[in-house]
């Protein structure tokens, strides 16, 4: 059985990350416990983040929003800054596992996860969010797109730890939207996901938009050629349709037990559908 260690600060969280035997971070421990059930981790050493002094932070300035990579998820979805200026965080969210995993899970689990099916993964691509990482030589910050590296690998380095998540404040007309498809409404891991940004001018034009897909390659796709014809173009089925040729060939899907590389590749494309719904819906 693993020893638990529990750090109050995050210096001493550092140092023993450096010294323990075979050690692991614990922070709700969702995908964590579930691995070593498996077997497919067995760390001597659990180095808990839960009593770190500012790890459950989320707070603001003009520009940013930051998130502590320790605060549970449903506190994430609920947040007033997050609701107010991040909501296509907050829809994800609303769609992850249960309440009891939500409670549980921590953002920056799910980020360490590094799966391709992560939910909060492609809206945080969309917010174009960075990541600061805690090391012995201090402080580095990262895109994110650059630190997740394939699934279930990222560019921490040894004796690093996932600190926080920050992202500029987008525009305040923006459009946020998210959606999953999976086999079920509740507890479904994503076939595809698709989370978007964009706004709209007078004459219903898109423009800066931005655009990620899940469940459809090794890290989270997005795709510049989709989003460039897209923009100064009106949010129109027809100029969507075109689009969909576009993001069917950015994905890279492969067969699983839940949905063939075919099926999910027809369905990235059938997502962008949907903005001009999703508008709609809101007004």
């Amino acid at each position: 059985m693993a020893e638990v260690l529990f750090p109050t600060c995050l210096d001493d969280a550092r140092n023993l990350l450096v010294c323990s035997d075979a050690p692991a971070l614990l922070a709700g421990g969702t995908d964590l416990l579930v691995q070593m059930r498996q077997k497919r981790i067995q760390p001597r050493t659990l180095i808990s983040l839960d009593r770190v002094e500012g790890m459950q932070e989320i707070g603001q300035t003009d520009q940013h929003i930051f998130i502590r990579c320790g605060v549970p998820l449903a506190r994430v979805m609920d947040h007033p800054s997050i609701r107010a200026h991040a909501p296509v965080l907050a829809r994800a969210i609303a769609d992850l596992g249960s309440p009891q995993i939500r409670n549980m899970g921590t953002l920056g689990g799910n980020i360490m996860t590094a799966s391709p099916a992560g939910d909060t993964l492609p809206p945080l691509y969309v917010l174009d969010a960075s990541v600061d990482l805690a090391g012995p030589e201090g402080f580095r910050r990262l895109p994110l797109a650059k630190f997740i590296t394939g699934p279930g690998q990222t560019a921490l380095a040894s004796g690093e730890i996932l600190w926080q998540v920050t992202f500029n404040k987008p525009d305040p007309g923006a459009w946020h939207w998210f959606e999953k498809v999976g086999q079920r409404r509740a507890l479904s891991i994503a076939m595809v996901s698709l989370a978007a940004m964009f706004s709209l001018d007078s004459h219903n034009k898109l423009s800066r938009i931005r655009l990620a897909w899940g469940s459809v390659g090794p890290t989270i796709v997005q795709s510049r050629e989709t989003q460039d014809f897209l923009c100064g173009r009106p949010l129109e089925p027809e100029v969507l349709e075109k689009a969909c040729d576009l993001a069917r060939a950015a994905v890279s899907p492969i067969s699983d037990i839940r949905a063939t590389k075919a099926y999910r590749r027809d369905v990235a494309g059938r997502l962008l559908m949907r903005l001009d719904q999703a508008v709609q819906g809101e007004n």
